[in-house]
């Protein structure tokens, strides 16, 4: 679940916090036509986002990632274009053309994103379990929380973006908003013809010595992306603000107490409004903040415990698996291969989940407790005890052993035979 919080939240934060500026912009601007034409935008790019999301569903061989750098190439035209006609807003001609680069934009950033967005519950981790399985509801209630806030942030944005005094100054943040994402888009527009943009003299292999600033700048947008979220976030905070501060007293004037109240209470209402989508932007931080790290996070494995050999045997002493929490073991193989296993007692049994630390799904990524159960350390998927020695979805590998006069007895043959998990 926390992981789709963080990842749904990245992949659309600024594509729903432009889009719905647009539309604010476009909506004032131009009234029934700027909400026509840009609407008409956003849902050819929903469309065409469910079109190519089928595809990708059915066949990876037919969309290359390589395409991205065509949609990027859009993206800077329509923000260039949008600005442009934006400088010749007292000209009568220039409100088509300006309405369609906008719901251009807007159509090309949702196709951009959205297409993966939509095809995360196709590809959740069931454990081979299923749609109707508990391991794919609890993924699919974060994939649905995070886009309904995205909705009712936008929603509440888009009420602040109207009511901001003067225009110009939504339609600055806008503009700001889409030249920090034009500087992302034209870093990451070379990434793909890195080994095929024969016009710019490029080699091979990569070299920032080679490639002078726009090499510098390409790899600036990979490893640094989320600096254009947090800009993105820091403008969206800055028309909240402004608008929080515009309706803190009445300014128009009033001609009775009866009209001095409801201006009054219109105040309140846009002040609740911007203070709703600033603890939402607070949220959306926590999520790619405190969220992601945690979900992310690298969780050591405790230490191997000790063992006797004896001969082609290895003894565990029963007395120390007894206390029902994980133990961990690990052995090398002649072949010098380390294998690790678990042991944990079944509650309410005398009986014990004994199996190699990793699984057919998750590979040797290994197990761990938290608060008394059992975790898988790459999926995050909580272990059933009892079931730990069966075989089947995210349980450990089973491993045979015996009991014999107060010891767990594993026999180094079946260890050997499970190096190949290890190696």
């Amino acid at each position: 679940m926390l992981k789709y919080l963080w990842t749904v939240t990245q992949d659309l934060f600024v594509t729903v916090t432009l889009v719905t500026w647009m539309h604010a912009v476009l909506s004032r601007r131009h009234d029934k036509c700027g909400r026509t034409f840009h609407g008409a935008g956003i849902v050819i790019g929903v469309i065409a986002s469910a079109a190519l999301a089928a595809v990708k569903g059915n066949s990876n061989k037919i969309v290359s990632s390589h395409w991205n750098h065509y949609i990027y190439a859009f993206i800077m035209g329509f923000t260039l274009a949008f600005i442009l006609f934006s400088l010749f807003s007292g000209k009568k001609w220039h409100r088509i053309p300006l309405c369609l680069s906008g719901a251009g934009f807007s159509a090309t950033m949702i196709f951009y994103q959205l297409p993966g967005v939509m095809l995360y519950p196709f590809n959740f981790n069931t454990m081979g379990e299923g749609y109707l399985s508990s391991y794919y509801m609890v993924r699919m209630a974060g994939w649905l929380l995070a886009l309904l806030l995205l909705v009712a942030y936008s929603r509440m944005l888009y009420n602040c973006a109207l009511h901001i005094r003067p225009l110009r100054a939504v339609n600055g943040l806008l503009t700001a908003g889409m030249l920090v994402n034009g500087a992302y888009c034209f870093g990451r527009f070379f990434a793909p013809w890195v080994n095929r943009a024969k016009w710019l003299g490029w080699s091979v292999k990569y070299t920032e010595e080679r490639f002078g600033w726009i090499g510098d700048w390409m790899m600036f947008t990979a490893y640094q992306s989320m600096l254009f979220i947090w800009l993105t976030a820091a403008l969206a905070a800055a028309s909240l603000i402004i608008c929080f501060a515009q309706n803190i007293r009445v300014t128009e004037p009033w001609d009775n107490p009866a009209q001095h109240r409801k201006l009054r209470a219109r105040n309140r209402h846009f002040r609740r409004t911007a203070c709703g989508a600033m603890a939402l932007l607070l949220l959306f931080t926590g999520f790619l903040t405190v969220v992601k790290a945690y979900d992310t996070r690298v969780v050591e494995l405790s230490a191997p415990e000790t063992f006797t050999e004896d001969g082609d045997r290895i003894l565990v002493p029963m007395e120390a698996v007894n206390d029902f929490h994980l133990h961990r073991f690990e052995w090398q193989t002649p072949n010098g291969v380390n294998v690790r296993w678990i042991v944990v007692r079944k509650p309410n049994s005398a009986s014990y989940g004994v199996g190699l630390d990793a699984c057919e799904v998750c590979g040797n990524a290994g197990y761990y407790e938290r608060g008394g159960v059992v975790v898988c350390r790459r999926c995050d998927v909580v272990m059933n005890t009892n079931t730990i020695g069966f075989k089947g979805g995210c349980n450990p590998i089973p491993l045979p052993y015996e009991v014999e006069g107060g010891n767990l007895v594993f026999a180094m043959a079946d260890l050997i035979a499970g190096e190949k998990e290890f190696k």
